[in-house]
């Protein structure tokens, strides 16, 4: 038997903490050899890409497999958990929801490890849809956070993000009415949009700043510039071997040789300890995200244990022989 959860379930079973919790874990056996991880694959057809991402955490007995369709006007996300002891499938889990909390998960732990240390923080975000609410959230899960500027191309969009994500959050955010202003005197920045030219000038960032990249995973895109990839003295990704593939915001600066991959770490040797993150105040950091499959198995994992426990879900009979 294997178990269907939809979205609404993943929305009930899962927050925000337990998601940045299960990062944390997973990326820590990361760093002790007990994952392994396959970058994206894409197949391009002529009215969409189909994309498929696979992961084991060892540590965990699971694996699992994440396949999605973009298909204008939609994408759909679907997880596929395994028992690494038997091969067993164990669920069938809805992912849009799931991949929007392990994101915004992804950087609150790059945040929680990369950002400078104070009573509180000021963010910028560059972004005001989807994925910008959970970066937010994830934030305001790891660190105090004094204040929020938002910046987003479409007016009403943006006062609506402002006026939705301060009544969730408790904190006041508040519309910018220049780009720079998500930036300048911010401590956390963070890109969270489809933008193919970069929405973040470097020149814009204070000493210190943290920036999160999360919008870009493809060539085609960026949203941070060159400049902004020079004047980070800690480069961190999820991985290395996917970045070379898809790190939109990092390949122009490496072809320009404004960095070398070995001077590029791995979040999981942060988190684990095994490689210094920020070692002084002044120095501004960059966690380039792309979204790595060893993230939804951490997640998927955390919601289908708790599915079982509060009996939440569809079983459905396969291979009955």
């Amino acid at each position: 038997m294997a178990l269907y959860l939809t979205e609404q379930d993943v929305q009930q079973l899962l927050s925000m903490p337990e998601a940045i919790s299960a990062l944390e874990e997973a990326f820590r056996r990361q760093a002790r050899g007990e994952v392994i991880n396959q970058p994206r694959r894409r197949l391009h057809v002529p009215n969409g890409t189909y994309h498929t991402m696979a992961a084991a955490d060892l540590g965990l007995d699971r694996f699992a497999m994440k396949a999605y369709a973009s298909f204008r006007p939609k994408t759909r996300f679907l997880i596929l958990l395994y028992s690494a002891q038997n091969g067993d499938l164990l669920a069938m889990i809805e992912g849009d929801r799931l991949g929007q909390m392990r994101t915004g998960a992804a950087s609150g732990v790059a945040t929680r490890y990369l950002a400078k240390q104070g009573e509180s923080v000021r963010v910028g975000i560059y972004g005001t849809g989807w994925q910008a609410e959970s970066q937010l959230e994830a934030v305001c899960a790891v660190r105090k956070v004094e204040r929020i500027v938002a910046y987003g191309r479409a007016p009403s969009r943006k006062e609506n993000f402002c006026r939705t994500m301060s009544e969730r959050l408790g904190v006041v955010v508040a519309p910018a009415s220049r780009p720079q202003e998500a930036a300048m005197e911010q401590d956390v920045v963070i890109t969270a949009t489809t933008a193919r030219d970069p929405v973040l000038n470097g020149e814009w960032l204070s000493p210190g700043a943290h920036i999160n990249a999360v919008g870009s995973n493809l060539l085609m895109k960026r949203e941070v510039d060159e400049a902004t990839v020079q004047r980070s003295a800690v480069l961190v990704v999820d991985s290395i071997e996917q970045s070379k593939l898809e790190a939109g915001d990092l390949l122009p600066a490496y072809e320009r040789r404004l960095f070398r991959w070995e001077q590029v770490l791995e979040l999981s040797d942060v988190v684990s300890g095994l490689r210094p993150g920020r070692t002084e105040a002044e120095q501004i950091t960059l966690f380039k995200s792309n979204g790595i499959a060893l993230e939804d198995v951490a997640v998927a994992d955390v919601v289908y244990n708790k599915a079982l426990e509060a009996q939440i879900g569809v079983e459905i009979p396969m291979w009955n022989h």
